[in-house]
C-alpha cells in the first residue's frame, strides 16, 4: 500500500516517464482535452463528476511527487459569454498550493489559443482532464529538477534545499 498523497497509478507512470521540462496539463471541464492532446501525452480522465476531483486537489496531489519549475494559465478571453473581468478564483488557490509545495513558480499567463497550441507540444507527456466547473481552471506545469545526492531542487534557477520527514 502506498501512503504518498498522489496513488492513480497511470498518473504515477506517466510523471515517472517525465524528466526535467517535460510538461502536463491539468484541465478543467471545458478544456477540449480529445482534441487538444499533445502527440506524446497520455489522457486520464477524472471527470466523473463536477464535485467529486477539481484542479486545485489534483495540484495538490501532483506537488507531492514532482517538483514544479514552471506553471501556465490560460488568460481569460475580454469578449465572450465565458469573459472575465479579473482573475480566475482557482488562480489563488494553484498559487498557494504552489507556494505551499516549495515551489518559487509564478503563475504566468498564456494567450488562450497559444494556450491550446502549448498543450499540444511534444514535450506533453499527460493530460488530466478534471469536471472542474470553475472558468479558466486549467495549468500547465514544467516539471523541475532534483539533485537526490543533495536532496535539493532548482526552482526557476534557484537551488532550494529539500527537507524530509
Amino acid at each position: 500500500m502506498l501512503k504518498p498523497r498522489l496513488l492513480h497509478s497511470e498518473i504515477l507512470e506517466a510523471l515517472a516517464r517525465a524528466s526535467h521540462s517535460s510538461k502536463f496539463l491539468i484541465a478543467d471541464g471545458n478544456y477540449p482535452f480529445a482534441t487538444r492532446l499533445g502527440p506524446n501525452a497520455r489522457l486520464d480522465l477524472l471527470n466523473l463528476s463536477p464535485v467529486l476531483v477539481n484542479t486545485a486537489q489534483v495540484l495538490e496531489a501532483i506537488v507531492s511527487a514532482v517538483p514544479i519549475e514552471e506553471a501556465t494559465v490560460m488568460e481569460p478571453v475580454t469578449s465572450a459569454p465565458y469573459a472575465l473581468e479579473k482573475e480566475a478564483s482557482v488562480w489563488s488557490d494553484f498559487q498557494r498550493i504552489l507556494q505551499a509545495s516549495g515551489s518559487s513558480a509564478t503563475l504566468k499567463k498564456q494567450e488562450r489559443l497559444a494556450f491550446f497550441d502549448a498543450a499540444k507540444d511534444h514535450n506533453f507527456v499527460l493530460t488530466i482532464a478534471t469536471d472542474q466547473q470553475r472558468l479558466y481552471a486549467n495549468l500547465l506545469i514544467e516539471i523541475g529538477v532534483v539533485f537526490p545526492e543533495s536532496n535539493r531542487m532548482i526552482r526557476n534557477g534557484a537551488v532550494a534545499q529539500e527537507r524530509f520527514p
